[in-house]
């Protein structure tokens, strides 16, 4: 396809031509009804001028008002620029009057209307006239009229100006219209060039953005913040797959070693149990691993279909540091909790609660050990701040540094100083997964020394709150 044909083919071109053809259909009505208009002025103000002169005629009083209004007309139609004017006898004979050529029928009835003559001294030139026609007593008859050369040629004049205007304005809308399609036509060509390297594999090109900030930059900015996205998931799928292929071959090589070991040195059947027992105690982490992983690719689309319903977080938060004390206890760690008086919200008890075993989890494995003269403890606080209901899970120990908080939020994660505990780097990934289906976060902060999660949700508002109790 050629340039050219590309450009009449832009939407934007399309949008020209409609616009002057309805601009064109418009300025024709308006021109139409001037003109319109204009002849009709014309013609009543003709009209009047007839009727005025007519009358003044026919009232000529006494006898003989006949001949003196013979004597008028020839006085009048020998004038330069004098009206229209033919007075006949009984029989239809011209008497006197500017006039020597009218249709037949002119004068058979009286009234007002537009006919066709010829002028005394311009025979064989029709015009058109507007005249009255009035019979006089005797069956006399009297027209007088005025000529429409003005009016035509107004009317011809307008026409003319609608005619130039339009064509002018095709000129101008062509021309227009193929600049605002080039432009158009540019900047989607800018677009699909950059939409091509994407497709080849390149996710880090984007579109151009003016600074127009017209629909074309408001599509652009839209698409870049989706390609950003889909970026972050390529990004995420590919370290979830590194992760998986790192993190899941030692347990599946020792799964492996266990069984083949049974298999060369058990011989007695208490052997074989205890290795069928610590292939399954394997096998359970792996499962846990693969549903910690189903739990939180449902969370990220937003299938996860656990009931939400309003209740008090800081009864939620009390179960599961109930659930969590007696291991505390065994790990000589203190693990207290700050109540909230009113932290309603409208989520998911299980998931939140699953979401804060995560963080406890976390803290006491690998937080709770206390630094010099530091105590080892674990505190958990439930605080209400305006719209927001927070739960923070405070520790004692290394802490994170700041450059890796954002990086421990991803899948299979683990920092150099935790990889002697067993894990599987899932469980702030789960948390941070939850918050955000909550319309939450989870942001982790220093505590000097240790460290700070906190995951946020949104306040049950009393709108929530009512409708939770009506049902």
């Amino acid at each position: 396809m050629t340039a050219l044909g590309k450009l009449f083919r832009t939407t934007a071109f399309k949008l020209s031509l409609a616009y002057f053809l309805v601009f064109a259909v418009s300025a024709s009505l308006v021109m139409g009804w001037v003109a319109w208009n204009m002849r009709r002025v014309m013609n009543d103000q003709l009209a009047a001028t007839i009727e005025a002169e007519i009358k003044g005629l026919a009232e000529l009083p006494g006898p003989g008002g006949i001949r003196r209004i013979v004597d008028i007309i020839d006085r009048r139609a020998r004038q330069p620029g004098a009206s229209l004017y033919l007075i006949t006898n009984f029989v239809g004979q011209p008497i006197a009057g500017n006039i020597v050529a009218l249709p037949p029928d002119a004068l058979r009835e009286p009234g007002l209307r537009e006919t066709t003559y010829e002028r005394l001294g311009d025979t064989d030139v029709e015009r058109r006239a507007l005249a009255r026609v009035l019979i006089l007593p005797g069956g006399f008859r009297l027209l007088v009229g005025r000529d429409l050369e003005d009016r035509e040629a107004i009317s011809a004049l307008v026409g003319r100006a609608l005619v130039t205007s339009l064509f002018w304005l095709a000129i101008i809308g062509a021309f227009g219209g193929l600049f605002v399609a080039r432009r158009v036509l540019r900047r989607v060509d800018a677009m699909n060039a950059s939409a091509q390297t994407i497709m080849q594999g390149n996710l880090a090109q984007r579109l151009p953005v003016g600074r127009s900030n017209d629909e074309l930059d408001r599509l652009a900015d839209n698409l870049n913040a989706m390609l950003e996205r889909i970026q972050e998931l390529m990004v995420g799928l590919r370290e979830v797959s590194d992760n998986i292929a790192h993190d899941l071959k030692t347990p599946l090589t020792r799964l492996r070693n266990r069984a083949e070991e049974a298999l060369r040195t058990a011989s007695a059947p208490q052997e074989y149990r205890a290795a069928l027992e610590k292939m399954i105690e394997e096998s359970d982490q792996l499962i846990a691993i693969f549903n910690a992983l189903l739990m939180i690719a449902r969370l990220e689309a937003g299938s996860e279909t656990a009931p939400v319903k309003t209740f008090d977080l800081s009864l939620a938060v009390r179960d599961v540091v109930d659930l969590y004390e007696p291991l505390a206890e065994d790990a000589g760690v203190k693990l207290i909790i700050d109540e909230c008086a009113d932290c309603l919200v409208n989520a998911s008890r299980e998931l939140m609660g699953q979401a804060i075993a995560n963080l406890i989890d976390n803290a006491l494995k690998y937080g709770a050990r206390a630094g010099e003269g530091a105590p080892a403890e674990v505190r958990v606080s439930v605080r209400r701040i305006n719209d927001v209901v927070e739960v923070e899970v405070a520790d004692r120990g290394p802490g994170i540094p700041p450059e890796d908080r954002d990086r421990v939020l991803g899948r299979f994660v683990r920092l150099e100083g935790s990889r002697s505990q067993p894990g599987s780097g899932l469980g702030l990934s789960l948390a941070a997964a939850v918050a955000r289906l909550h319309n939450g976060s989870l942001r982790l902060e220093d505590n000097a020394p240790g460290l700070r999660a906190i995951i946020t949700t949104p306040a049950a508002t009393g709108e929530a709150t009512q409708k939770q109790m009506d049902q």
